[in-house]
């Protein structure tokens, strides 16, 4: 969630500008501040990011209905660029008169799902920094909240902001000051994450929210862009992460882990490591295992496939490895705890291979060369056996394997 948003997020000005101009009758048309029944706060748990109005936007409601995904994690608000401490989005548009980003929540409300707000990113100004104190910080972050009636809001303290302690305690105090101001509200805190769960800064930053007496309803860490190789990393450090909650809070293992969040990067990181959909499945297994708190990533703009596939590059509009369309969203729909739609396999060719033994299967027989995607059929070893999400080369009930093939049974 870093440098990738720091390169691409300067161009949102112009496009912000026009969208805001054909999305104003809309906007109006829908309500898009009017209130809002609340989701539950799994669902506030496992909203992915999404740059409304930059980084190519997908629609939201195509993901909806491809995914049965709720909730959308909305980036980013800052400080003015010119100075100031009132909001805008990504510095160049004012939360006070946009229409934009109020069109675009205002129809994935009309869908049944609704939005979190993030504040910060990677890079730009914080409010933290441009506000005098934790009440102006506060304020400025309250009219975000009253501007599009928000349920919950994200508060992603990362480079330079979380370096500069008075930024970080203006930030802390705004969070528990908006926690105690809008009841229900859903809170998380989201930090850079290290080998060891999170550096000397994000140890800060915990320490800081312990001085205040503020806990949110969750402290997400994002174990990428810092020397992390695939799963087995990421649940290395959310274990470690665990272990600093307790230490810092006082918390039991297990008070720790329900405050606790995972926040990813699929496909291909800004510094070129990769978490693949068997990644996302690994980590997803170790969350609601331990009954974590929060499952997201970055980004829906990037949930989808690269043309070509991975061309060596991280890009802010795609992944980087071979996938399906908003497949990453559905790591997040399964969290929350709702079952992803399943799109039907096209029917494969009946196997003119010998049979193998157990019987005659109609599926094409398992081929470690052939590239799988969720929902295809294979036969192997007399059974017939589906993939739960992309896979290549890896054999169909191995021992050890990831668990992407779920066994149909004999055929």
């Amino acid at each position: 969630m870093k440098r990738i948003r720091a390169l691409l997020c300067g161009v949102a000005t112009a496009a912000l500008a026009a969208a805001g101009l054909t999305a104003l009758t809309t906007a109006q048309a829908s309500g898009a501040t009017t209130g809002t029944t609340a989701l539950s706060n799994r669902w506030y748990a496992a909203a992915p990011y999404l740059m409304p109005t930059d980084n190519n936007p997908p629609d939201a409601g195509a993901i909806m209905d491809a995914t049965g995904l709720k909730a959308f994690q909305l980036a980013f608000v800052l400080a003015p660029n010119g100075g100031g401490c009132k909001p805008t989005w990504g510095g160049t548009s004012p939360v006070s008169s946009d229409t934009a980003v109020g069109s675009v929540i205002s129809a994935i409300r009309a869908k049944g799902g609704d939005v979190s707000v993030s504040i910060g990113g990677y890079g730009g100004t914080k409010l933290g920094q441009a506000c005098s104190d934790a009440a102006s910080t506060a304020a400025a972050y309250q009219q975000v909240i009253t501007k599009y009636q928000l349920k919950a809001i994200d508060f992603d303290l990362e480079e330079p902001e979380y370096e500069n302690t008075a930024a970080v305690a203006h930030e802390i105090g705004a969070a528990k000051i908006l926690q105690q101001n809008n009841p229900g509200l859903y809170v998380s805190v989201t930090t850079a994450g290290t080998a060891d769960g999170t550096g000397w800064f994000g140890k800060q930053m915990l320490n800081e929210a312990k001085a205040q007496g503020f806990t949110p309803n969750n402290f997400s860490i994002m174990p990428f862009d810092g020397g992390f190789s695939g799963a087995a990393a990421q649940t290395s450090a959310l274990t470690n992460f665990n272990a600093i909650l307790q230490s810092t809070f006082g918390w039991s293992a297990d008070t720790a882990y329900a405050h606790e969040g995972f926040s990813g990067m699929n496909g291909r990181s800004d510094t070129g490591e990769y978490f693949r959909q068997a990644d996302f499945q690994t980590v997803l297994d170790y969350a609601t295992s331990h009954h974590m708190d929060r499952f997201t990533f970055w980004s829906l703009n990037r949930d989808r496939e690269c043309s070509p596939p991975d061309n060596g590059t991280t890009s802010g509009t795609c992944s980087s490895v071979p996938q399906s369309a908003w497949e990453f969203a559905k790591y997040a729909v399964t969290f929350a705890g709702a079952t992803p739609p399943t799109t039907p396999p096209t029917t494969p060719p009946v196997s003119t291979s010998p049979t193998p033994p157990g019987g005659s299967c109609s599926a094409a027989a398992w081929s470690g060369a052939t590239a799988y995607t969720g929902g295809n059929l294979v036969s192997y070893n007399g059974h017939t056996w589906q993939a739960q999400w992309w896979t290549q080369n890896e054999e169909p009930g191995a021992t050890g394997g990831s668990g992407v093939w779920r066994d149909q049974g004999a055929c």
